[in-house]
């Protein structure tokens, strides 16, 4: 017997898109496009250095200048978003599917496991986000890998309480009555019937996540404690260049403005789905 779904899951039309979701869809495809095919579509090596060419404004050679070792602002960018889009996707990955097992399982059962689960997210809860995550790339050591290490130790607790307190919601519904009744185990119960209910407004704030993440992401490269030079990442890249805000404006201005870019794209593209889904996070 397939799953009962409830009257809120409306069907899709996709005729009708909203506009937010087709503009901020056109510009993560355009991110995604420049990410993997970078190679062809930079001019220059991200790494390639030029010290002759140092500090060159934005010119027809290099459309956006160079930084303070020659390197293409224009290359390191394009390069910029494999890494960006990494962290934005493996930094969201972990904490969403920890949170929504985590978020299911205390939702169903509740009781003394609902009571468990939510005291760990409680004492997880109660350090600030950001300082936890330092904390723990201190421990670990500064790159990529503790940073995604850091947020799914932290990350997950939002997932955990937005599926949680809808599945405390559908548990009660007819269909999981039914499928009760029909002798379905629980696991069948929580993967089959009421996870697929649940998981919309997941992924619409994964997305808003998303945003989140790839804004630490860059902070802490800032820092130091993420992407290391000479990786070619926006957060990299405008820690290298603030030395020379008043002489090369454009070695911050560029990264930044593909961070504000990269951040309308998945706001828009969340919005977009929310309305499409009829979901509310």
């Amino acid at each position: 017997m397939s799953a009962v779904l409830p009257e809120r899951n409306r069907r899709l039309r996709i005729g009708k898109l909203p506009a937010s979701l087709l503009i901020g869809g056109t510009i993560l495809v355009a991110w995604l496009l420049l990410a993997i095919f970078a190679d062809i579509v930079a001019p220059y090596s991200p790494i390639g250095q030029d010290v002759p060419s140092a500090l060159q404004p934005p010119s027809l050679a290099h459309l956006l200048g160079t930084d303070n070792y020659g390197r293409d602002i224009l290359s390191r960018i394009i390069h910029g978003a494999r890494i960006d889009l990494q962290i934005g996707l493996f930094g969201v990955l972990f904490p969403f599917l920890i949170g929504n097992v985590i978020g299911l399982i205390a939702g169903y059962f509740g009781g003394w496991v609902d009571n468990v689960l939510m005291r760990i997210l409680e004492v997880t809860i109660a350090f600030p986000f950001f300082v936890l995550v330092i904390a723990i790339i201190s421990i670990l050591g500064p790159g990529l890998m503790s940073l995604y290490i850091a947020l799914a130790l932290v990350g997950w607790v939002s997932y955990a309480r937005l599926t949680r307190a809808r599945v405390l919601v559908l548990k009660g519904d007819d269909f999981v009555g039914a499928a009760r009744v029909l002798g379905y185990s629980n696991s069948r119960i929580m993967l089959r019937h009421l996870l697929p209910n649940v998981i919309s407004a997941a992924v619409v704030f994964a997305m808003t996540d998303m945003v989140l993440v790839i804004l630490l992401g860059s902070s802490l490269s800032y820092l130091g404690l993420g992407a290391q030079p000479p990786a070619a990442e926006w957060g990299v890249m405008i820690a290298e260049g603030q030395q020379f805000l008043s002489t090369a404006w454009w070695i911050c201005f560029f990264p930044g403005l593909a961070i504000v870019l990269l951040a309308l794209g998945l706001s828009l593209s969340a919005d977009g789905l929310a309305g499409l889904l009829g979901t509310k996070t």
